[in-house]
């Protein structure tokens, strides 16, 4: 395991100088106050990835190592993508020059893939705790042209919830609803690809776009806590729904096709695979395939999938639905651990065009115990087969134009 690319960029508004080259070297941090904001240091880490990761070419989350071709096309989604040009645009234009140089990256940058869903590896990109409010707002307008409300405000909550966890652990040198990034890849523009990124503790969105066409994974989404009972943020809640939809799912088996679809039975720690650092992941299908459901158990299976990709705009979510609904005799659900009403479980959803995986997680910054609660949940959303990021979207307009 090494530290990458120390030197590459300077971390937000902290000046890092590395003290020794190996995993877990000493760290001599400066941070620079700011009127504009209430917190005055980031958190810092290093990405401990071995160098191996970096070297592989990019291929994608597959069941056996190989794409399956032809998936994706390159054709008109019929949705408009200008406000969300727009937004970026105007973002980027409030940016002093410094700024947009640390904010703004090749739209086929490696910086995509160096997302980190824990809360103290090195982010790049404006965070939101060093803008000011014209500026804050902005990045949250972007959010807003490019999200559904329900997607939106579930980001929103997962942050603010990350200030809720500062609350209840007194440590707001690592945790805020402010520590959170933004990367802008490739100009914003109605006929060339681009993209942004959010980056920070549990809330991962990758947004790339083409033209009227969207690319929105991976997403990570999670929360420790995933309620809060009181504080600055009392009354906010995230992902009960693709909880309960799940379990209802699980629940409406019958007891040969619950047995089809364990993968195992006893629920660990930690049940996710396709994390942060996982973008060649080889999973196999595991479960029961949705062939054999019946016709209501078949709504059920799409209901929890659309809970999960209604987080985009509505025009796009019909888009990547009937994508799905295309594979879906070709779409596997598997489940680990309870299924009683107050079970802890991990479930994952997986065809030729998405994977979900739905965890819950021991505490960690909560205590302890290791052992699986209600009170801090993992999900991630990918799309298999070499369409992450809108790669091979990408990789089919540089074929049709030659760079």
């Amino acid at each position: 395991m090494t530290l990458l690319d120390t030197n590459r960029k300077e971390a937000s508004i902290v000046n890092v100088r590395i003290l020794g080259a190996a995993a877990g070297a000493a760290l001599v941090v400066t941070a620079v106050t700011a009127a504009t904001i209430d917190v005055f240091r980031a958190p810092v880490g290093q990405r401990d990835v071995s160098a191996s990761y970096w070297e592989e070419p990019y291929v994608g989350v597959t069941t056996s190592g190989r794409v399956m071709p032809d998936l994706f096309r390159l054709a008109p989604s019929g949705v408009t993508t200008a406000p969300v040009q727009q937004a970026a645009a105007a973002f980027l234009a409030s940016l002093t020059g410094a700024q947009r140089k640390k904010t703004l990256f090749p739209v086929d940058d490696d910086e995509w893939r160096r997302w980190d869903n824990r809360h103290f590896a090195t982010r790049q990109g404006m965070g939101f705790f060093e803008m000011n409010e014209k500026q804050r707002a902005l990045a949250i307008e972007l959010m807003r042209a490019s999200l559904s409300a329900k997607g939106l405000q579930q980001t929103r909550d997962v942050m603010n919830l990350n200030g809720t966890l500062a609350e209840l652990t007194g440590n707001f040198d690592e945790y805020s609803e402010w520590f959170y990034w933004l990367t802008i890849m490739g100009e914003p523009s109605a006929t060339m690809p681009w993209g942004w990124q959010l980056d920070g503790h549990h809330a991962i969105i990758n947004y790339f776009v083409l033209g009227d066409q969207v690319v929105t994974t991976p997403v990570f989404m999670g929360s420790e806590p995933v309620r809060a009972d009181s504080g600055k943020f009392r009354g906010t809640v995230v992902l009960q729904p693709e909880q309960d939809k799940g379990l209802a799912l699980m629940q409406a088996l019958n007891a040969s096709q619950q047995a089809s679809a364990r993968i195992r039975g006893a629920k660990r720690g930690s049940d996710l695979l396709a994390d942060a650092y996982k973008d060649n992941l080889v999973l196999d299908y595991a479960g029961i395939r949705a062939s054999a459901l019946n016709d209501r158990q078949k709504a059920q299976l799409l209901e929890v999938i659309a809970e999960f990709v209604n987080k985009m705009k509505a025009g796009h979510a019909r888009v990547r639905m009937s994508e799905v609904r295309r594979h879906l005799n070709d779409t596997y659900f598997g489940w680990i651990g309870g299924t009683e009403p107050d079970g802890v479980f991990y479930y994952r959803i997986q065809s030729p065009v998405i994977l979900i995986e739905f965890d819950h997680q021991r505490p960690i910054a909560l205590g302890r115990s290791g052992v699986p609660t209600r009170n801090h949940i993992h999900t991630v959303v990918r799309t298999p087969n070499g369409n992450d990021y809108g790669k091979d979207l990408l990789r089919q307009h540089h074929r049709r134009h030659k760079h």
